[in-house]
């Protein structure tokens, strides 16, 4: 298969999948996603690949899911509220799959976060094996300014009062924030990202095949059985309430700005209120205009 969005290159025993819209930062389109998970089965299967680095190009691992307009729901009366909380509730149970299909693999994937990591591209890389940040790296949710849904494994992989500090703000995180709070391994300086990666894929390739296999399901099996799983699927239909309570004046704010500016004026007028952020390039802005 040939790619548009993403790039796929095998060097030895590491596959690296590389997200590739750097224009948008490598948002998460449907075409993105279903071919980033293509090459996940590939790499699955291919006897010579030992692990698979999933990394961005440009300045993000990714932007989160596209808000240009693919793929999004009209919002009723445009159309029935069966209608919608049908889309919604595909959509969210889709989101629930894609997950566990990265944990149904027989290999481990290793997250190289190179810049932006937000939204679904944090999903993301909470759900890899490992991840290694850049020390420009920054995460956050924002989307849940706007109206919608986080995911189980943040408060899984963290805690429960971790998340909740960060997914009830939608507030940005820096690379070191995320490494206190466990969700990354570790950080390293930018320019030492993808070689830290490929040199920790290399060294678990170094181990036995069935031991690296068996021994990462004994974890994340584990992890389902003893419950992950049910919070997890729960996520689902929580997330599909989310998505239909768009009826405030929040959201109507949202959709206003959007239609008098654009993408930057609904980002503006989402985002704004909340400067300056904890941790990133955002607050580091703020604070030189201030200065």
């Amino acid at each position: 298969m040939s790619y548009e969005d993403i790039l796929y290159d095998v060097k030895g025993p590491v596959a690296t999948v590389t997200l590739n819209r750097p224009d948008s930062l490598n948002s998460i389109s449907q075409r993105l996603e279903r071919e980033m998970h293509h090459a996940f089965d590939v790499a699955d299967r291919d006897a010579n690949v030992r692990v698979i680095i999933l990394t961005g190009s440009g300045r993000a691992f990714s932007s989160g899911y596209d808000l240009s307009g693919e793929g999004e729901a009209k919002h009723p009366p445009d159309v029935s509220v069966d209608e919608f909380l049908n889309k919604y509730y595909r959509e969210s149970m889709d989101g629930v799959e894609v997950i566990l299909h990265m944990w149904r693999l027989g290999k481990p994937i290793i997250a190289a976060i190179n810049g932006w990591c937000m939204g679904g591209g944090l999903w993301y890389q909470t759900a890899c094996d490992i991840s290694v940040a850049s020390d420009k790296a920054v995460f956050g949710q924002p989307e849940v300014r706007m109206i919608s849904n986080s995911t189980f494994l943040f408060a899984a992989l963290c805690g429960w009062k971790v998340a909740n500090r960060w997914t009830l703000t939608g507030d940005h995180m820096d690379a070191h924030e995320a490494l206190r709070v466990g969700l990354v391994n570790e950080v390293v300086p930018h320019d030492e990202l993808l070689p830290r990666a490929e040199a920790l894929a290399h060294r678990i390739a170094m181990v036995p095949e069935a031991s690296v296999r068996l021994n990462r399901a004994i974890t994340l099996q584990g992890l389902l059985s003893s419950g992950l799983f049910n919070g997890h699927l729960l996520s689902g239909p929580l997330s599909t309430i989310v998505q239909a309570s768009v009826g405030g004046p929040e959201r109507k704010r949202l959709d206003e700005a959007f239609q008098k500016g654009g993408m930057r004026g609904f980002l503006d007028a989402r985002d704004g209120p909340f400067l300056p952020e904890p941790g990133g390039p955002k607050s580091r802005v703020k604070a030189a205009k201030e200065g």
